[in-house]
């Protein structure tokens, strides 16, 4: 009896060892598994930094820039412009309305907005799309052909109004912004470039040139048009109008070429549409045919630029005059035309009721005459 009870005393003690030592052991481990994955990692060393890739570094810089404190300085002015084209008869019957979109800006309390004339030219339908995503009715109030400038007018109240600056004090270099919907889809797109030069001038193919243009390497696009190009005090500097890529010709193709209205031309314009309802151009009264060395040799004429006479309006400050068809004005003031200077840009120097003196060429007699320009008034 007494070696039994030796000997379950032995088992015993050994089963109960086992046990204490499973429990203590299972306790550790659970206590340091615990442990490793309540312990944050380390912070990464100064020493680490000479690692590459040991670590992704994580900023909250605030990138907020001079130019994106512009842009929403400016950004609630700008609207995008959409018109309707009515169809026209065809062959095969009517068509289709058209619809069309450019940009503009807000530069009224009471809602007139400025864009350009080819954005609403032809529509017979126009709204206006705010920075906030309201849709609006609008007005044309005026438009100038020749500096392609347009006004309309809304109606409520207005999100934003920009600030006209002088586009007189402009230098090639300087930083500007363009704010747009290029190609109508992306409402408000903003792009950034720098002056490329000022005082260009651009052929129309209208027998007139647009004068004293912003060249600018800020992109614009189609549908850009009419929109603000914007300096960094968040003045409108410029309207966008047309961008240059080649003359489809065999040319090379050219990026960075855009161009836009100076804004104190712009200004002068607009301010004369509000109060007048439209603006005046100065008025002689001719249709003239522009000569240059090639119809010059082709006809055996005297000269090698001029304004060849084709037609005399009735009335009109040039029949007064005295000059007839056939005349080949050669002045206007002291303007000559020449290679730079066409007849449009020179007439245009002029104001209405200005009294001129125009010389122009009549059967090889040279003949100066003083004509006094009227308005043309294109409302």
């Amino acid at each position: 009896m007494k070696r039994t009870l030796t000997i379950l005393a032995i088992v015993f003690l050994v089963f109960a060892s086992a046990a204490l030592g499973a429990f203590v052991g299972g306790t550790y481990i659970y206590t340091r598994l615990n442990a490793v994955q309540e312990t944050p990692l380390p912070i990464q060393q100064s020493t680490d930094i000479a690692q590459p890739g040991n670590q992704i570094a994580l900023a909250s810089t605030d990138i907020s820039t001079l130019i994106t404190e512009m842009v929403e300085k400016v950004e609630p002015s700008v609207v995008k412009v959409v018109g309707v084209i009515p169809g026209q008869q065809t062959f095969f019957g009517m068509s289709d309305d058209q619809q069309v979109s450019g940009s503009g800006f807000i530069v009224t309390g009471d809602g007139y907005i400025i864009t350009n004339n080819h954005v609403v030219e032809s529509v017979n339908q126009i709204y206006v799309i705010l920075s906030d995503g309201t849709t609006i009715p609008a007005e044309i109030v005026s438009t100038d052909v020749f500096a392609d400038l347009a006004v309309l007018k809304v109606e409520g109240q207005m999100p934003g109004v920009a600030t006209l600056g002088d586009s007189d004090i402009l230098k090639p270099g300087e930083s500007v912004i363009a704010i747009g919907s290029p190609l109508g889809d992306f409402r408000n797109s903003v792009t950034v470039g720098v002056i490329s030069a000022t005082g260009r001038m651009l052929d129309t193919g209208n027998g007139y040139e647009m004068e004293n243009l912003i060249q600018t390497d800020a992109a614009i696009n189609s549908g850009n048009s009419g929109g603000p190009l914007v300096n960094l005090a968040g003045e409108v500097v410029g309207i966008n109008t047309l961008v240059v890529r080649g003359d489809g010709m065999g040319s090379a193709i050219a990026e960075g070429l855009g161009f836009a209205i100076p804004s104190n031309t712009a200004g002068l314009i607009t301010e004369q549409i509000i109060q007048k309802g439209y603006f005046a151009r100065p008025y002689m009264g001719v249709q003239i045919q522009h000569i240059n060395p090639s119809i010059a040799q082709r006809y055996n004429l005297a000269v090698e630029w001029g304004a060849y006479v084709v037609r005399i309006g009735n009335n009109s400050p040039a029949s007064k005059a005295g000059i007839i068809s056939g005349d080949i004005i050669l002045r206007i003031g002291n303007i000559s035309l020449d290679e730079d200077i066409q007849f449009v840009n020179a007439l245009f120097s002029y104001q209405p009721g200005n009294v001129v003196e125009v010389e122009f060429l009549r059967g090889g007699d040279h003949v100066t005459v003083q004509v006094q320009l009227t308005e043309l008034n294109m409302p």
